[in-house]
């Protein structure tokens, strides 16, 4: 389970490895924010690339389809609301007697909003999870030197390490899928970021202290 866990960073040394961490965190932003603007083409385009720089950098196919799990129920959300606008459409049409295609399994099929939404999110994730697989937390907290920030960006695969942790416990006894486990385990997950935040915080403030005192 330690190998699939989200975001983690891959020890195996790649060409983006070798790339300073401030470098990767600066173009993190402002690439996702270009993600929302690129066309579907490019977005596709973008997505390939990015698989085979994953692979280049040592990453392999199971550890890419792991972080692209956190998309995959934002993606069926998108889809459901997809389907329900085709069938709000087609209502429409009924009530207006217009004419309307009896091809009526089409109402399944996701118009192109839908396709447009759910590639930008799985290449804004696939390009976070390559600046987190190629960075690691130690790169991260000497290259960003505001502690806030550091936390913060240092925290993001701690989530993920903490939700493997207690969802395979879920599993472990015997735990369902459905709406009960994610209303549970979120609650749980909270506490323990809460838990965990802490600690950090006051390390940080011990190490200021102490740092203080040496001045």
């Amino acid at each position: 389970m330690v190998e699939r866990q989200i975001f983690r960073y891959k020890i195996k040394k790649g060409a983006l490895h070798k790339v300073p961490a401030i470098i990767k965190l600066l173009l993190l932003i402002p690439l996702s924010f270009l993600c929302f603007y690129l066309p579907s083409i490019w977005l596709f385009t973008g997505i390939i690339l990015i698989i085979c720089a994953a692979f280049l950098c040592g990453l392999s196919l199971n550890d890419q389809l792991t972080d692209l799990k956190p998309a995959v129920l934002y993606v069926i959300i998108l889809y459901c609301f997809s389907v329900l606008s085709n069938l709000a459409g087609y209502a429409l049409l009924l009530t207006q007697h217009s004419p309307i295609n009896s091809q009526y399994y089409l109402i399944l099929v996701p118009h192109s909003g839908y396709i447009r939404a759910a590639l930008r999110l799985i290449l804004v994730i696939q390009l976070s999870a390559l600046v987190f697989r190629t960075t690691s937390l130690l790169e991260i907290r000497e290259t960003v030197h505001f502690d806030i920030i550091t936390i913060f960006i240092s925290f993001i695969p701690e989530i993920f390490k903490t939700w493997a942790n207690i969802d395979l416990a879920w599993r472990a006894r015997d735990g369902k899928p459905g709406i009960y486990k994610i209303k549970t385990l979120v609650f749980v997950l909270i506490s323990i970021s809460f838990e965990k935040a802490a600690v950090k915080s006051k390390a940080l403030e011990a190490r200021r202290a102490k740092t203080n005192s040496l001045a």
